[in-house]
């Protein structure tokens, strides 16, 4: 809303000789920097009265869990406020509509996909935290096919709007639509002559990717949040390289210099993303061991949408699951552990576990390591992953 306002009011702010006083505004840099900075300090400063809202309101965890393993450490957290994501999610939609250019296709898609999934998020929190006052209690959540059915949607919905935008936002069609590959060159020839050799995608191919990428995304981020600090440090990882990437694709100069999909109006997602990297660092303040709140499916579904959402607007999908490995390892984990047991209960009558419990963080977790080492391990593999990711934009 500033930059619009920067915009509209910038010939009068001339007139009267102070336009040099609010000329940063045009700096896309700067404006993103801003966001991240105003949504880290929203997140912090507005924790406390939020979680003591929550706590007033008992939307708390009820210290459940599926396994008896668990269940000792489970108990300690409860009581402990969820629900944090709606914190994180309006910082991140209050930064972005105050500094990014809200009049920008690309960028109000992806605070829709934000909101849309953290409404779903809110849903899903909320009928399991008042599960024990309703008649029957049974209903524990959303039922995972009824989730996935609205993330599906939602991708179809945004992945074709993705291609057609691609269409019309002055990149070329061919860039806008194409396959990106690690080691591969996008351009050829020293200018923005596509390389022969990179593939274009159809639309129902290309909107297939999308849909993946933004419900898988979605689910894999909402498996990893199961530790104090595990989902929102990993988010915030990602979302800094997010950043460079996005940056890098919005900037034509230096997308042809390195040879990576130059798209067209995406540059103003670098608030977006930057806003999304600033409130999850916030939300650390918080939610660091011991939390004292979780963010819950609100939080945790709405990043990884977001995530997938600019994978595919910047032709980035590859480099984001490079990124994303943690998520990846936690979700497969949870695939896993589940076609084995099935598999196994039906060749032998007795199913099988390939980990003592899924997701894999908690795997580690009962064989010995504290939660504090499963977290920072999985930090510090989610940043060497994310300067991997990056260094390959360079080997092409």
């Amino acid at each position: 809303m500033l930059y619009l306002l920067w915009v509209n009011l910038e010939k009068w702010l001339d007139d009267l000789g102070v336009r040099w006083m609010f000329k940063i505004l045009d700096q896309l840099t700067f404006r993103a920097l801003a966001a991240a900075a105003i949504a880290f300090f929203v997140v912090v400063l507005l924790g406390r009265p939020v979680i003591g809202w929550l706590r007033r309101k008992k939307i708390g965890d009820a210290g459940l869990a599926d396994t008896a393993l668990l269940a000792s450490a489970a108990q300690s957290k409860a009581n402990v406020p969820t629900m944090g994501g709606l914190l994180i999610c309006a910082a991140i939609v209050g930064a972005t509509g105050l500094l990014g250019d809200v009049s920008n296709a690309y960028l109000v898609a992806g605070l829709l996909v934000l909101t849309f999934l953290a409404g779903l998020g809110s849903v899903d929190d909320w009928l399991k935290l008042t599960a024990a006052s309703r008649p029957g209690g049974s209903r524990q959540g959303l039922h995972s096919w009824e989730k996935l059915i609205f993330q599906l949607g939602l991708g179809f919905l945004v992945a074709w709007f993705v291609y057609n935008k691609g269409d019309t936002a002055g990149t070329a069609k061919d860039v806008a639509h194409v396959l990106s590959l690690p080691f591969q060159a996008t351009y050829e020839g020293g200018g923005l002559k596509l390389n022969p050799g990179v593939i274009e995608l159809p639309k129902m191919l290309f909107v297939f990717i999308g849909v993946l990428m933004i419900a898988g995304m979605s689910n894999a981020l909402n498996i990893t949040d199961g530790m104090d600090g595990l989902a929102a440090g990993t988010t915030a990882i990602v979302s800094l390289g997010m950043a460079v990437l996005v940056y890098v694709a919005g900037w034509q100069t230096a997308a042809q210099y390195l040879l990576v999909p130059y798209i067209a109006d995406s540059s103003e997602l670098l608030v977006l993303i930057a806003a999304t990297a600033g409130a999850c660092l916030g939300f650390l303040w918080w939610n660091c061991s011991p939390a004292q709140v979780f963010m819950g499916d609100t939080g945790s579904l709405a990043l990884g949408g977001v995530l997938g959402y600019l994978a595919i607007v910047i032709r980035q999908e590859a480099l984001l699951l490079i990124m994303s490995g943690v998520f990846l390892m936690e979700i497969s984990s949870v695939v896993m552990q589940v076609g084995y047991f099935k598999y196994t209960r039906r060749r032998t009558g007795a199913g099988q576990r390939l980990f003592r419990v899924a997701p894999i963080h908690h795997h580690f977790h009962i064989v010995g390591w504290t939660e504090q080492t499963v977290v920072t391990r999985f930090w510090i593999i989610t940043a060497i992953l994310v300067i991997a990711a990056l260094a390959l934009v360079k080997v092409r």
